[in-house]
């Protein structure tokens, strides 16, 4: 599937996720704009979203995609313990929740690399429904993701059960093989080919899910500004839980 259908023609018992590296809201023009990105988000008609590099990269990492335009929006962002709230996420990482969600538990969670890398784990309840969402992004090296994805198990292994998804881009160009330490009970999904935006030849962003979690369509984004609005591309799942 190449692109999302309309909001109004997914079903009412589905829940809608999405993940998407926003690259600090650069585009492929080189210039920040941000309610390009935003203009992006909305299309999706989505849930939750998992953002990756919502952050800029030095200093106090402020938020590349701006509180007061995410909350204008009609989003709750949930962020990673920021030191004085000027960033969106942990790491980079943020995610954002429609705001008849409730929140349960947020925990970030540090993971082995080279370079800083992390995840945010939040337990949230959505039209009477818990969910575990992961939002990751992880390393370059296959080692590092690998140890990465390792850690991930671990931290959820300490966890209660519930129906978990785990989303975001996961650098790897290759197949289920890296996530095997999740465990037989997750399974990988590719939406498509999301990276580059502009010719897009591999499936960087993947969506992981759990026992008890099932899609029931899935696939990348490529309406409006999608293709310039970063170097990656959106994707989406429709989920059953």
């Amino acid at each position: 599937m190449s692109q999302a259908p309309t909001p109004s023609l997914v079903a009412a018992a589905a829940l809608r996720i999405a993940s998407y590296n926003i690259r600090k809201c650069v585009g492929l023009d080189w210039r920040r704009r941000p309610a390009r990105v935003m203009e992006v988000i909305d299309a999706l008609g989505a849930d939750v979203i998992a953002l990756q590099e919502a952050d800029r990269r030095l200093g106090p990492r402020r938020a590349a995609l701006p509180h007061d335009m995410v909350a204008r929006a009609g989003w709750h962002a949930l962020p990673g313990h920021a030191a004085g709230g000027v960033s969106l996420g942990f790491h980079g990482n943020a995610i954002l929740l429609r705001p008849e969600a409730e929140i349960e538990e947020l925990a970030p969670l540090h993971l082995p690399a080279l370079e800083p890398r992390g995840a945010l784990v939040a337990d949230i309840r959505l039209r009477g429904r818990g969910l575990r969402i992961v939002g990751v992004h992880l390393g370059l090296r296959r080692r590092d993701r690998r140890r990465q994805i390792m850690a991930i198990a671990a931290d959820l292994a300490l966890r209660d059960p519930r129906p978990t998804i785990i989303m975001g881009d996961f650098n790897s160009w290759g197949g289920a093989e890296d996530f095997a330490a999740l465990g037989p009970g997750f399974a990988v999904h590719a939406p498509g080919h999301s990276f580059h935006a502009a010719r897009p030849l591999a499936p960087l962003d993947r969506i992981v899910t759990g026992p008890g979690v099932t899609l029931t369509a899935h696939g990348v984004h490529r309406d409006g500004p999608a293709p310039r609005a970063s170097d990656h591309l959106p994707i989406w799942a429709d989920i059953a839980v």
